[in-house]
């Protein structure tokens, strides 16, 4: 079972370009540079990759965990694999190289992969392990993913697109709704759906799927329907403030009812929310970050009759209130169902805050919920609130004279501590 492959054999690391959706999480993932992109197709080079699998458990598609036995000579260049639509077949090697062996030391690798896959964070090197958990909580459901993809995807129609932010700000967000009427699309909170966007990139290519994370609870936006809602921000500049007009995002912003868009996914399965009677959720998001907070709120807004819920902690930032996706039916919630922290940092009428700083001022609640091991915690906006908010987090425990590493590697390795920053 554990035979080593012969020395002239390589399983070499491939990136299936019809499942992955250039989210980039392997290449931040990965720590020794071995994953590179361009415009079409992340890839894994061949000359560098050690397939230590830290890049595998954090890939949200699955895409990342595929291997190939080829010669050493003969293996797949960096270049060849920029130019796929989709993964070649295997490879016959030489009568000359002991089958046996390479089955056998592809199946044992193969092994190594599954069981990275069920592995939480502590087990990776301390150096590379993401800040948050690789594996769901206890109590999470088992989520469906890569049900379609992008030579099938689902077909939905636009049955609602309303703006969620006031009209005279820049900040341009919608609430879009997808009903995929008979076709099978089950979802969970926390999860992230594909979207095909038409039309071709400057090489005449399809552009490739954007994701999305669902704002809807898993029974529907509408109770008891086939559909799904997002939160998008309509992009019209660049990260250094240049205007450019982002594709996927403008094109779901302008689409009207009865609309048709090209569907891929669901992915995701780990940030998804617990389900045991006594889950606390702590939440902590940013403008459309706030997509898989709604979902999990509302999931649990319409189990209040049951008297089955947790307590819910919500630190929101935006810049200013009518910048806030969601504030007004946000402000109906009951304070006694979930408490509400808002983090202004462009209100003219007070001084600049942001979700850290709220944690700050909370300290003794967010302890307290902390402490409980019915606690999750999510995080989700900008990549650069990730530092803030464990900084935060390190700062309450550590003033109650309590040791933050211990804490946060018990809050990964349980499933309790998520990210999903971008």
């Amino acid at each position: 079972m554990n035979a080593p492959l012969p020395p002239e054999v390589l399983k070499q690391h491939l990136i299936d370009p019809e499942i992955c959706i250039r989210c980039n999480t392997c290449e931040e993932t990965c720590p020794i540079d071995a994953i590179t992109h361009d415009g079409t197709n992340y890839v894994v080079d061949p000359a560098i990759c050690n397939g230590c699998m830290a890049c595998v458990p954090p890939c949200p598609t699955g895409s990342i965990d595929n291997w190939r036995l080829v010669l050493k000579t003969e293996a797949y260049s960096v270049e060849e694999q920029f130019g796929w639509d989709e993964l070649p077949g295997e490879k016959a090697l030489p009568d000359t190289v002991s089958t046996d062996a390479a089955s056998q030391g592809e199946e044992a690798a193969f092994q190594a992969s599954s069981d990275g896959e069920d592995t939480d964070a502590a087990s990776a090197p301390a150096a590379f392990s993401p800040s948050g958990a690789t594996i769901p909580p206890w109590s999470a459901a088992h989520p469906y993913v890569n049900l379609y993809g992008h030579k099938t995807p689902a077909v939905a129609t636009v049955v609602g697109n309303y703006r969620v932010t006031d009209d005279d700000t820049d900040s341009d967000i919608h609430h879009i709704v997808l009903d995929f009427g008979n076709v099978p699309f089950p979802v969970l909170e926390g999860q992230s759906i594909g979207i095909l966007p038409p039309g071709t990139d400057a090489q005449g290519r399809p552009h490739h799927a954007r994701q999305y994370s669902l704002a809807s609870p898993r029974d529907g936006e509408r109770a008891g329907y086939n559909n799904l809602s997002l939160t998008v921000k309509r992009v019209t500049e660049d990260h250094q403030g240049q205007p450019a007009r982002g594709i996927c995002s403008n094109y779901l912003c302008d689409l009207a009812k009865n609309d048709t868009v090209q569907v891929i996914g669901p992915f995701g399965n780990t940030f998804l929310m617990p389900n045991h009677a006594q889950a606390n959720l702590m939440m902590i998001c940013t403008g459309t970050g706030s997509a898989p907070m709604r979902a999990m709120t509302e999931r649990y807004r319409r189990r209040i009759a049951r008297g089955t819920n947790g307590r819910l902690m919500l630190f929101f930032g935006a810049r200013t209130q009518r910048e806030l996706p969601y504030f007004g039916p946000l402000m109906k919630l009951p304070r006694d169902f979930i408490d509400i922290n808002l983090a202004l940092s462009r209100d003219a009428e007070q001084p600049r805050r942001y979700v850290q700083d709220l944690i700050r001022e909370r300290a003794a609640d967010v302890l307290t919920l902390l402490q409980d091991t019915n606690t999750c915690i999510y995080v989700c906006g900008l990549k650069g609130m990730e530092t803030g908010v464990l900084d935060a987090l390190r700062d309450v425990v550590v003033q109650s004279g309590q040791d933050w590493t211990i804490l946060h590697d018990v809050l990964r390795r349980e499933g309790r501590l998520h990210f999903e920053t971008y």
